[in-house]
């Protein structure tokens, strides 16, 4: 679980700005990935300040006009971290941190960071281009990663499919590093949407690409499927799950009848499954790029705890505990953010660009499975302490941390239940929590919401976060940072598996 006094970062008293006022609060890096800790022995303890008396609850120290003042710099960044928490929405952060740190706490990465705003998330109706109020992940990833609106399953392409060029490879144009990291299958809508362009987000492999996205296809003259145009984007790091799709054996172009993976080798990808693999690594550029594939699928979740049931708020409180199958072989999603920074900064005075995702949050969200939800929530903070560390001691580096789109967990009365499904916990302050859950029954899978969403960032440019932006503002938030070219349509080109 929470791994605050056993991490890899130490917690320094550097002033931070909150969204709700300043606070101690960064963090600093050691070299190399911690090892996995038991959840229940690594306990971080919650705020202990007494908040029944006179200003207790405050979060704010004092007038902020001066930290905001330092905290404005409008210069251009060298490098960009953008961190997601994959349907982190408002309710999703004050659950997990109620759990973790205590109504009065924070977290030291998520909540740390100087710039704080909203910004809109909706979609587009691929039949009449109007809006559409609930966004999914590939819709919502192609905002920011294109700056183009589009519809629901798209996968960084307009409402006409044409393709968007995307942050990472504008980034690539310009000769910058590039990473995309994340805990799902590297083929899912989040990672996706900086590396490939299809019409729709299943299309994972060739053989699901004839069948669901024909016009995308390799053998129509297409882009090809997810996976290899991830090949072909060669982004420097890669890391994720997603391995079965490189089972897949290409259908058209030089590697036709080759595996995808054999096709990854070939072209001089390191290929790395494991977290020892992940230590060893201490290269990566478009010579030798790695390729870490960490799971046939979704990466593992950090913990586990019973899901949410019809009469699960009124029954005995729970603690959420370590999932099993996450072990010591599976690097965590701060160890593969370490180790991304690591290798992207080295030898580079060019500068990176870096996309990192939590990815389920969504997932666990879904399943109605608060303890899930609330354990890459952790996850998410630990990486952003990687970033800011990171960016504390470039001083040149734009973190920025938000979500794709809400989610439906609800903070109720303690030990109630709903119409819904209900399920309590108990707090590291020993308080019952009770998370509900409404938008389907028990075995069906929740649904996304419509809200506008946090985001937060520090460093060069972050000041643009500040308001009521919209995601496809982002793109553009980036661009001007790392001084990228244009964006917008693509030339209707080819894969280089072809």
């Amino acid at each position: 679980m929470q791994r605050t006094l056993a991490r890899t970062l130490a917690v320094t008293g550097v002033t931070a700005l909150l969204a709700g006022g300043v606070v101690a609060g960064a963090a600093a890096v050691t070299a190399a990935p911690a090892p996995q800790a038991p959840a229940a022995q690594a306990r971080v303890q919650p705020v202990t300040d007494d908040i029944t008396k006179h200003g207790g609850g405050a979060r704010t120290q004092g007038d902020r006009t001066e930290a905001l003042k330092q905290a404005m710099n409008g210069s251009k960044a060298k490098n960009v971290i953008l961190l997601i928490g994959d349907g982190m929405g408002d309710s999703e952060i004050t659950v997990a941190r109620n759990y973790e740190h205590g109504a009065a706490g924070r977290f030291p990465g998520i909540d740390a960071l100087p710039m704080t705003g909203q910004y809109s998330t909706y979609s587009l109706d691929k039949k009449n281009g109007k809006p559409d109020y609930v966004t999914d992940s590939a819709a919502s990833g192609s905002g920011w990663a294109t700056g183009t609106k589009t519809y629901n399953g798209a996968i960084s392409v307009d409402l006409k499919g044409q393709g968007q060029k995307s942050l990472l490879e504008l980034a690539k144009e310009k000769g910058l590093r590039t990473g995309n990291v994340t805990t799902s299958e590297l083929q899912d809508a989040t990672p996706a949407v900086q590396v490939s362009h299809v019409s729709q987000r299943s299309c994972y492999g060739p053989d699901e690409t004839t069948a669901k996205c024909p016009e995308n296809a390799l053998e129509k003259g297409g882009r090809g499927s997810i996976t290899e145009q991830l090949i072909g984007t060669r982004a420097d790091v890669t890391f994720g799950g997603g391995a079965k799709s490189f089972d897949q054996k290409a259908k058209a172009g030089k590697f036709k009848g080759k595996t995808l993976m054999e096709q990854a080798q070939t072209t001089g990808y390191q290929v790395v499954t494991n977290r020892s693999g992940l230590n060893r690594l201490s290269v990566a550029n478009q010579k030798k790029p790695v390729l870490g594939l960490f799971a046939p699928g979704n990466l593992p979740t950090d913990w586990q705890g019973p899901g949410a049931t019809r009469k699960g708020g009124k029954e005995a409180a729970v603690r959420c505990t370590d999932n099993p199958a996450l072990t010591s072989r599976t690097p965590r999603l701060q160890d593969m953010t370490l180790k991304a920074i690591d290798l992207l900064k080295k030898k580079n005075k060019k500068g990176f660009f870096l996309q990192v995702e939590s990815a389920s949050i969504d997932k666990q969200d879904h399943a109605a499975n608060p303890c899930g939800q609330i354990g890459e929530t952790v996850q998410l903070d630990e990486a952003v302490e990687a970033a800011l560390a990171f960016a504390k001691k470039d001083k040149n580096t734009l973190v920025v941390v938000t979500a794709d789109h809400a989610h439906s967990s609800q903070l109720v009365y303690p030990g109630e239940t709903t119409l819904g499904l209900t399920r309590t916990l108990t707090t590291n302050e020993g308080q019952p929590m009770t998370v509900a859950y409404g938008t389907a029954d028990e075995g069906g899978s929740q649904m996304h919401t419509g809200t506008q969403l946090r985001i937060a960032a520090s460093g060069p440019q972050s000041a643009n976060v500040l308001g009521l932006t919209d995601q496809t503002d982002l793109f553009f938030t980036i661009q001007r940072a790392l001084k990228l070219g244009k964006g917008g349509a693509m030339a209707q080109s080819s894969s280089s598996s072809r």
